[in-house]
């Protein structure tokens, strides 16, 4: 039994956050929320959010564990009735996490397209973890065009790499199904695979239309939410990422880490991996170590350790040679 749980309202155009207030009442949410933001994001779109809805934004100055448990009493000493995410990627996913611990409804209001957890019912709290955890799905999600399509180039490369590295996920997932009887989801696979190819047929248009990354993230958080795992839009590409996370001092965005891991990736299923790195550089997504500035060794070493990431079959399956891993990285180009 699969229990499918999507978004009540998605709201995509210019200015729409200015219909917050009305998207609250036809959600049917009197009372308290918690508007959690940060100081950039404030500026953005938070003051509107606090405006509209005539309560205060919280703003987060770090991810610290202590801060994350300021959030908690926060939550229940002023009987908070939901909790509206501004901003990027951390903040929609401490959000999502702070709503499902205390079973009370999220709205998510992105101010950059960077990654699919806009509207997937997955968070990576980046606390203490690196790997994503099951949360709930946004309940409204309010994307206002004109927000995102401000914001620095760079975030929106790393969205195009993370909808990208759907295509990938996708092969792992029908690896695993063939050679492992693992559930798989035709219709989840084919939305999550469709929203990779519509980005990397434009990737020259999305400066113009960043509409056509905002459907492909949220078409690929639907895709999470109906197959019941994240194994649509997340295979080996995400687990040598978030390896990356883990053993990099400093790593760099997650869409990045999975355009570069999708590249990799396809390679060793001896796929497109031409034509996903033909696509990444076409819309200024780093396609080498040297550019997301990451050394060539912490790269090798995470391809050969992904595997150990998350109990997850993959391409990868009980891991490569160091031999195996340089000669997929050179012949790719990453270094």
């Amino acid at each position: 039994m699969r229990d499918i749980e999507l978004p009540r309202k998605i709201l995509i155009g210019k200015d729409v956050i200015y219909k917050v207030d009305e998207i609250v009442s036809e959600l049917d949410r009197a009372g308290r929320p918690l508007i959690l933001c940060g100081k950039t994001s404030k500026v953005i779109a938070g003051d509107v959010v606090s405006e509209k809805l005539k309560h205060p934004v919280y703003i987060i100055n770090d991810l610290s564990i202590d801060e994350y448990n300021l959030i908690h009493r926060h939550v229940h000493e002023s009987e908070i009735r939901y909790v509206i995410g501004i901003g990027g990627g951390h903040i929609l996913d401490l959000g999502k996490i702070i709503a499902y611990e205390n079973k009370v409804p999220f709205i998510s209001v992105p101010t950059v397209a960077s990654h699919d957890g806009i509207a997937s019912p997955r968070a990576s709290p980046k606390i203490g973890q690196s790997i994503s955890v099951q949360v709930h799905c946004p309940l409204a999600i309010i994307a206002d065009t004109k927000i995102i399509s401000k914001a620095p180039k760079r975030l929106l490369a790393s969205g195009i790499g993370d909808v990208v590295s759907n295509y990938t996920a996708v092969l792992d997932w029908q690896l695993a199904h063939k050679e492992k009887n693992e559930y798989y989801s035709d219709y989840a696979a084919t939305l999550s695979k469709m929203s990779a190819e519509i980005v990397m047929d434009n990737t020259d248009k999305v400066d113009c239309n960043i509409t056509i990354l905002v459907e492909a993230l949220i078409s690929s958080g639907i895709a999470i939410a109906i197959a019941g795992t994240s194994r649509p839009c997340s295979g080996a590409e995400h687990m040598f990422s978030h390896t990356l996370d883990l053993i990099c001092e400093r790593s760099a965005l997650h869409g990045e880490q999975c355009g570069l891991g999708s590249i990799l990736t396809a390679y060793l299923h001896d796929s497109v991996w031409k034509r996903i790195r033909s696509s990444l550089k076409k819309s200024g997504a780093p396609t080498t170590a040297k550019e997301i500035g990451i050394p060539v060794g912490k790269i090798i070493e995470a391809l050969v350790k992904a595997h150990k990431i998350r109990k997850r079959y993959t391409i990868l399956r009980e891991g490569i040679s160091e031999k195996k891993a340089i000669e997929a990285a050179e012949e790719t180009g990453i270094i």
